[in-house]
């Protein structure tokens, strides 16, 4: 009896058909589509398909044309998708994820390409997956006098198939041109502007931006253990007891911080993960940005102008120490964002792969690899060291200095070193925290012995609340959450040579991080085309507010016209803004309130939740609806105050609503 074959099958049946016209249609998508996710997709499909046809070889004894059509229109398609519109080089990154590269050894994998670095790159990897389509195109049509080697060969070559569909998804270079509207005129046309007038004699900026560290976590806020020099910026400056991150996550209150914009005009509404390509069991994160960012965006985008930059354009000297995590390749490093130098870790500590690099002119190379940090023990140290000698080698030019102190900790996972490990007695938390002050303690002592203490802004503050660890100082919430325990942080300044500080003072009025790009601005005197007047870029929306009248006179900065939003991946989760008791008594329907709040207090600050998640984990399926707050008296928000104030409630709903609007009609913020 002769035995059964494998054929090629290339009638029109239903469900081969309709494959072809998925995979073809994948193929139209990806380029009208233009997003990362949808190629991603596509291989997705062309996994799904090429099993599909493993599974039409075995049970029904035929390879589908129409099928290894679709698989070809969808896999053609992604490749041609990341040549032309590919990120960088484009030859993938298929490197030890583990261990992380250096992208100046790996310039194909990882620099700046062209149309046939691209092409030669994605050729490359595709070749595997075309080849053994190929062969098992040739042995189903070939090898069909002898049917049990075609029948073994067939199967095993489309199991291969499978393989390498998978292979080259792992291998692929996911990293797409950002498909949004560029402000990159706007960018070039203002930094050209910027006057360059900043001399030696200008001011420093020391700006430390903590990872993690909560509002009670420094004992000036009454932390249960000593922080003497932290502590000792506001002793000798200023502490706004009221001040807010701009997101209650990481990435994105650094985004703001640097632009004085809300993370969510510049596609960076949440974390952002590792782009280095691995087959790893971490190879997930190389995905991660492409569904959550939204178009394409792998970072901070490089037509972001950033305090960096426009210092370094007026005359600083610029550097980088610590945690980025802004972006780990192209426009994304920290020196293609203004910095001129840069040391620590492009991701956070929990992430794979973590290493500490050197980084001149978006070109940097591993100092400390994956392997020896499994144990971070050192990172303080070592942070502090590249610092110091960089402030000592600053100093000695001719230029102010701007240095950014992005210090991992407190984040989890925590580290101490040898000499703090354990000397706290509440745990190695409290250990790095009081490691990470011993080292600003001494870099204080340097700025001092160098001259430069004086006249050096310094900035201290956190990008969110506490997570696993820290105190709260009794807010609601943390990390992740819109309640006041996640946004609201530690904020200390010093200037002693600036006449706009009060030595050792204490304001209530509210600021946030997007206020510290306009106003460094303010305090460094940035000028522009010649004028006198503090120089902020036209073509975009600025939605920081200077705090220099709240510094120097204590101004409420925050009103209806400018609130403090809490915002979470792409959700506007509240509002805040301070308003004049007298105006709020002023009103028919409020006359005659007798509270103590409104005899109390001069300005009333109210905050407001159209609907925010309960943060208790007995009642995590509950939400809090329609709930006021205000927070002079109720900074634990405890009590909802809509129905004793509910005109308030619903013109900050209304509010609330005309802000999300306006965001999404003009994502970028762009002002025309």
């Amino acid at each position: 009896m002769e035995k059964k074959t494998i054929t090629l099958d290339k009638s029109l049946k239903v469900f081969p058909v309709a494959a072809f016209a998925v995979g073809a249609l994948a193929f139209v998508l990806t380029f009208i589509l233009r997003l990362n996710a949808m190629a991603v997709a596509a291989l997705g499909y062309c996994a799904v398909i090429s099993l599909a046809m493993l599974l039409g070889i075995l049970f029904k004894k035929r390879l589908y044309l129409w099928m290894l059509s679709g698989y070809a229109a969808a896999l053609s398609g992604v490749v041609l998708y990341f040549v032309v519109f590919g990120a960088d080089a484009g030859f993938g990154g298929f490197t030890n994820g583990l261990a992380g590269f250096k992208s100046v050894e790996h310039a194909l994998l990882t620099g700046s390409g062209s149309f046939l670095t691209r092409l030669a790159g994605n050729l490359l990897l595709v070749l595997p997956s075309v080849i053994i389509a190929a062969i098992l195109l040739v042995i189903v049509k070939k090898a069909d006098k002898k049917a049990l080697l075609q029948k073994i060969l067939s199967a095993f070559i489309s199991l291969a198939l499978i393989i390498s569909t998978v292979a080259f998804l792992l291998t692929v270079n996911l990293r797409s041109k950002p498909n949004t509207q560029r402000l990159w005129q706007g960018h070039d046309d203002y930094l050209k502007a910027v006057d360059k007038t900043k001399t030696k004699d200008s001011p420093n900026v020391l700006f430390i931006l903590m990872d993690d560290l909560g509002y009670g976590d420094i004992s000036l806020n009454g932390a249960i253990y000593d922080t003497p020099n932290i502590d000792s910026i506001g002793e000798n400056g200023v502490e706004l007891t009221n001040f807010y991150a701009s997101y209650s996550v990481c990435s994105p209150s650094r985004f703001a911080a640097l632009t004085g914009r809300y993370p969510y005009r510049g596609y960076a509404d949440n974390v952002i993960y590792p782009t280095v390509n691995s087959t790893s069991q971490f190879c997930a994160t190389r995905l991660y940005n492409s569904f959550e960012m939204g178009n394409n965006a792998d970072g901070m985008l490089g037509d972001e102008i950033t305090i960096a930059e426009t210092l370094s354009r007026a005359g600083y000297t610029t550097g980088c120490f610590g945690k980025w995590h802004l972006g780990d390749y192209g426009e994304y490093l920290p020196t293609n964002q203004g910095f001129d130098y840069f040391y620590g870790s492009h991701h956070v500590n929990d992430m794979t792969p973590f290493y500490h690099v050197r980084e001149q002119g978006g070109e940097y190379e591993i100092v400390h690899g994956y392997d020896e940090l499994k144990d971070q023990s050192k990172a303080t140290e070592w942070i502090y060291s590249e610092l110091e000698s960089w402030i000592i080698n600053a100093s000695q030019g001719e230029k102010p200095f701007f240095a950014y102190y992005t210090s991992p900790w407190p984040h989890a996972p925590v580290y101490a070193g040898d000499a703090f490990d354990g000397t706290s007695g509440m745990g190695t938390y409290v250990d790095c925290i009081t490691e990470f002050d011993h080292y600003l303690g001494k870099l204080f002592d340097t700025l001092e012995r160098l001259g430069e203490l004086d006249d050096t802004i310094i900035i201290f503050t956190s990008d969110n609340g506490p997570a696993l660890e820290g105190s709260t100082d009794n807010l609601r919430g943390g990390k992740y959450l819109a309640y006041e325990g996640g946004q609201k942080v530690p904020f200390l300044m010093r200037w002693d040579n600036g006449d706009v500080i009060e030595k050792g003072s204490s304001l209530e009025q509210s600021a946030t991080l997007v206020d510290l790009y306009p106003t460094l601005i303010d305090l460094c005197g940035i000028t522009g085309n010649g004028g006198t007047q503090a120089f902020l870029p036209s073509d975009r929306i600025i939605d920081g507010v200077s705090m220099l009248p709240l510094l120097e006179n204590g101004t409420v900065i925050h009103t209806p016209e400018h609130p403090i939003l809490y915002m979470k991946r792409e959700k506007l989760k509240s509002i805040q803004y301070t308003v004049p008791t007298s105006e709020i008594l002023a009103r028919s329907e409020y006359s005659g309130y007798n509270f103590d709040v409104l005899k109390n207090n001069d300005t009333v600050t109210f905050k407001y939740f159209q609907r925010i998640q309960n943060d208790n984990s007995a009642f995590f399926d509950k939400f809090r609806k329609n709930w006021l707050h205000i927070l002079n008296d109720d900074e634990g928000e405890n009590y909802n105050r809509t129905p004793v104030y509910p005109t308030v409630a619903a013109e900050m709903s209304e509010k609330m609503d005309e802000i999300m609007s306006d965001f999404s009609t003009n994502r970028r913020g762009v002002i025309k």
